[in-house]
């Protein structure tokens, strides 16, 4: 049997887990940026403080890249107070986690802890190996040119070490000194350089890049616009079309084919409900490809499954994160009909076009959940920021009730999947104690969550958490090192 103090380290762990899932120090519904901020401030310094191992370790789950790079920063702030194994186990850590993060965030680190003044060793000895593996560096120098000098000077690197890039000698002249010279052998240097001349050369080059030529060279927008697409990242080609839309102009066509599914959801629930009338069969279709590409193996395996989704006022979310909540709980509506054999949907609304859908009226969860387990489902995923109001509090007892006098073997699983960090409680809001939940920022992290899910539900303890921990650790240091080049 785990100890008090045991149970209680899991109890954080888990607290801790959930915030960095969800949250990015933004404003949600019901608070502020600036206590997001505070409550997620005061988590990190709290585990760093208490739980070091079990903190690095965090980096192995599925916590989102706002918190990701937080904790890497964290660890490298505070390299003096870890012994040497744990330095070695948090330099694979961070080395397999910058791999998995987008290239300007790492940037971004890497200029936080330049301004932050630290510079030990270990950093930049991360920083040096994370900028050899990158695959091209010249693209890098174009794209993230600032955020790449600054990681150069930091690291105390010569740009035309061997090891370090393909574009040799010429990365440092192009850094610091870009006109210096009259060519470069590096295509795409060359073509950067002809950029200020030929407008031609600027479709040449990535998307952020070429823009500030296109103005240069008072090239029309929509023009420019039409070239460039085949240099456009999905994400770009989504928020230009975006802001054409606000603009009531038009824009090349977002290629829907690829795409990650939540962010697709949110693409979705961005659009006029006449346009997603007019393009029901499209949308359908990128959405259930999306949900099947996630499902994959497990497509058809979780048998019965119920969910409630919420699609009430407070999904709209915030200025800063628009309709997340809502575009979560669509993502999972069709991954969850892709990963059941019999699945049924009832969101709060009473709504059941879920294309259609938009934040309205109260949160009814109780009546819901009544709903949901009147299907006799062997699997219930509730998925709600867990602001239970028509009326309160009734989904808790719903829930106390079927657990405790209708089904005590636990027959159906029960999981409440939270998008919503809730600053004031330093953790997402739970709707019963008898009943998991789990913090989710994208819906093809759910499969993952409805596992951890087990470890909330006070059934497991400290050793089977951390042994969970270390086995994602282990897979994602394998994964990493089959991935590097020979």
């Amino acid at each position: 049997m785990d100890s008090y103090g045991d149970v209680v380290a899991a109890e954080d762990v888990l607290l801790f887990v959930n915030a960095a899932i969800t949250s990015t120090g933004q404003r949600e519904f019901h608070t502020d940026a600036g206590e997001q901020r505070l409550s997620l401030d005061f988590l990190h310094a709290y585990m760093l403080g208490n739980y070091r191992d079990l903190y690095a370790g965090i980096l192995a789950l599925d916590i989102n890249d706002h918190n990701a790079a937080l904790v890497i920063r964290r660890l490298l702030e505070t390299t003096g107070e870890a012994t040497a194994d744990q330095r070695r186990s948090e330099g694979r850590l961070i080395a397999c986690r910058l791999a998995t993060l987008p290239p300007q965030r790492v940037y971004r680190l890497f200029g936080a802890l330049g301004r932050a003044g630290v510079n030990n060793r270990r950093t930049r000895a991360i920083m040096r190996d994370w900028l050899s593996a990158r695959p091209d560096l010249a693209f890098d120098a174009v794209k993230y040119r600032s955020g790449l000098k600054r990681a150069l000077r930091h690291a105390h690197l010569a740009p035309g070490r061997a090891h370090l890039t393909p574009a040799g000698e010429e990365l440092g002249a192009f850094l610091f000194a870009p006109l210096s010279r009259p060519r470069y052998t590096t295509p795409l240097f060359e073509t950067w350089r002809r950029a200020h001349y030929e407008k031609a050369a600027l479709y040449e080059l990535p998307y952020t890049a070429a823009e500030g030529f296109a103005a240069k060279h008072g090239i029309a927008r929509d023009v420019f616009l039409e070239r460039i697409a085949p240099r456009m990242t999905r994400l770009e080609t989504l928020r230009v079309q975006e802001a054409a839309r606000r603009r009531g102009t038009t824009a090349v066509p977002a290629d829907l084919t690829r795409m990650p599914l939540t962010r697709l959801a949110t693409y979705v629930l961005s659009l006029p409900v006449e346009d997603r009338l007019r393009r029901r069969t499209e949308l359908t279709h990128a959405l259930e490809s999306a949900a099947d590409r996630v499902a994959g193996a497990h497509r058809g395996s979780w048998g019965k499954v119920t969910a409630v989704l919420d699609d009430s006022f407070s999904a709209s979310g915030s200025g800063q994160k628009r309709r997340r909540p809502l575009a979560v709980a669509l993502a999972c509506h069709y991954l969850l009909a892709a990963l059941a054999s019999d699945y049924t949907a009832l969101w709060t609304s009473g709504r059941t076009d879920a294309l259609l859908g938009h934040p309205y009226g109260p949160t009814p969860l109780g009546r819901r959940v009544l709903d949901a387990l009147g299907t006799s489902p062997s699997r219930l995923l509730i998925v709600s920021d867990g602001w239970d109001n028509a009326p309160p509090g009734l989904a808790a007892e719903v829930l106390r009730v079927w657990r405790v006098r209708l089904d005590p073997r636990r027959g159906t699983s029960i999981v409440h999947l939270n998008p919503v960090y809730d600053a004031a409680d330093f953790d997402v809001r739970r709707l019963s104690p008898s009943v998991p939940t789990a913090g989710i920022r994208d819906a093809e992290d759910l499969p993952a969550l409805v596992e951890v899910a087990q470890f909330a539900e006070g059934r497991t303890g400290l050793a089977e958490l951390t042994a969970y921990m270390y086995a994602r650790a282990a897979r994602m240091l394998s994964e990493h090192h089959r991935e590097q080049p020979r």
